[in-house]
């Protein structure tokens, strides 16, 4: 597969996934990306469609996409693409993000960063997001990381 470069078969190095994956969780820029640039990102995102890899968000994912304005067929495009669905946000995954929260220090603004990666962990995916620093703070509590290069 060509996604072989993007998910090795060897496990996991540091909380960073390398596993092959049945589903990826989509963090907000990841929807954002393929509806705003041509860039490398919308190639990975295209390839794991192209590889029958369902995505899914949560709702909380798909509400924070539409804090910028989007077109009908651009949002269209983005629910095409999240053949995983979109996903309820649950009193478990609400307050294990409380718990990410305080553990990760109740970092200003990181709110919904915890609210995503609670929603992925709960449901056993991993999250692909290019906002990798982020991200790689709640390894230590079980969340597998995508990374998505920022390429331009």
């Amino acid at each position: 597969l060509p996604i072989a470069k993007l998910a090795n078969r060897g496990g996991s190095r540091n909380g960073i996934l390398t596993d092959a994956f049945q589903v990826i969780h989509l963090n907000t820029n990841m929807l954002i990306d393929p509806v705003t640039s041509q860039s490398a990102q919308v190639i990975m995102v295209h390839r794991w469609v192209k590889n029958q890899i369902p995505l899914e968000v949560s709702v909380i994912t798909w509400s924070e996409f539409f804090n910028s304005p989007h077109t009908e067929e651009q949002k269209n495009a983005v629910h095409a693409v999240s053949r995983g669905g979109i996903q309820p946000f649950t009193q478990v995954q609400a307050e294990f993000a409380s718990r990410l929260f305080h553990m990760t220090g109740c970092k200003r603004g990181s709110h919904v960063d915890c609210v995503i990666a609670a929603a992925a962990s709960c449901n056993h995916h991993p999250v692909a997001t290019r906002h990798i620093a982020e991200f790689e703070r709640f390894i230590p509590y079980g969340i597998k990381v995508l990374k998505v290069p920022t390429i331009v």
